[in-house]
């Protein structure tokens, strides 16, 4: 570090502020001294470097599985986020039974200085109590508590644009494919279902319940009336399957029913036909995950984040069959 501030023309003080990404340091004098670590090959040594700050430049990632697209998604982007940021990524799995403590404890030996939770809002803030001197946020929780943070996305105002949609096309009601009950995601994504039939005057029929799988989606299928003219899904997966069902009963998308799922993964423009959905920003929601994380490690307040979702429209809704003919 002395022979890089030597080269660079600063103090010691300044090197240790530009590699621990201070704010306090301008833009020309941050890049002098990268110009001036590249030329040396200086690398900061990270255990030295945890022993002195006390702070490891570690984050971690829990989530019950990521066998959903949805939590694989996050993953990446809560990846690429910490990577950006000059943080390592632990993540961790509760396992069958759920054992938040376990995968706290896991995280606290490998000594992370902040962690991201995935969907398990619930379970985890209770927790949170049990989780000291690490800065939490929860994406997907239905308030902050305490020193958590958290980030979500607008679930229930993208579910009354989808539904809105469908009764805008002129269909009398919208089925819902929901996702577990246990799920903050999906029980927002069902009140935003049920506030926009009760806006309309429209009575809700049943609740189709499943478990985000396309499995689930498939099976659905054979539960929806002969009347039934529009649905749905809590996500693209299930949506996926519920195409599937729906022409393995000879039932035609959109002619026959129409299908809006929620997410907008990469494959739903390619479904058969191309899925209208509502689209959530992953990318998006794992910078700002990582930044509240980052914010809580340098001792901000708490702070709770919404971000906008948005109706992409595609070929799997048009008019009920009576309107359209």
């Amino acid at each position: 570090m002395a022979d890089v501030a030597a080269l660079a023309g600063v103090s010691g003080q300044t090197v240790s502020r530009v590699v621990n990404d201070s704010p306090r340091v301008d833009t020309a004098t941050r890049a002098r001294v990268e110009q001036a670590m590249e030329r040396l090959g200086y690398r900061p040594h990270a255990a030295a470097r945890a022993l002195r700050t006390g702070r490891t430049h570690t984050i971690g990632l829990v989530a019950s599985t990521f066998a959903t697209v949805g939590n694989s998604h996050m993953l990446q982007a809560v990846a690429d986020a910490a990577a950006a940021r000059g943080y390592a990524l632990v993540v961790v799995t509760l396992g069958a039974g759920g054992d938040v403590a376990g995968a706290f404890e896991r995280l606290r030996d490998q000594g992370v200085d902040g962690a991201v939770v995935l969907n398990e809002a619930t379970a985890i803030v209770r927790s949170a109590s049990g989780v000291p001197s690490v800065a939490l946020v929860v994406v997907d929780a239905p308030e902050p508590a305490g020193d958590v943070r958290v980030v979500q996305s607008d679930h229930a105002g993208g579910a009354r644009a989808a539904v809105e949609h469908l009764l805008g096309l002129g269909h009398a009601t919208v089925w819902h494919l929901a996702g577990p009950a246990d799920s903050f995601a999906s029980a927002e994504r069902e009140r935003g279902w049920r506030e926009a039939l009760a806006t309309a005057g429209v009575e809700p029929p049943p609740v189709l319940r499943g478990d985000w799988t396309a499995a689930t989606g498939h099976s659905a299928s054979s539960a929806l009336p002969p009347d039934a003219t529009a649905v749905f899904a809590a996500n693209d997966q299930s949506a996926l399957g519920l195409l599937r069902g729906l022409a393995d009963a000879g039932r035609l998308v959109p002619g026959d029913v129409s299908v809006v799922g929620f997410d907008d993964i990469a494959d739903a423009a390619d479904y058969r036909p191309p899925l209208t959905t509502v689209r959530q920003d992953f990318a998006e929601l794992g910078r700002r995950a990582v930044g509240a994380v980052v914010a809580g490690i340098e001792g901000e307040e708490p702070s709770f984040e919404v971000l906008p979702t948005r109706l992409v429209v595609r070929a799997s809704t048009a008019a009920p069959p009576a309107a359209g003919r």
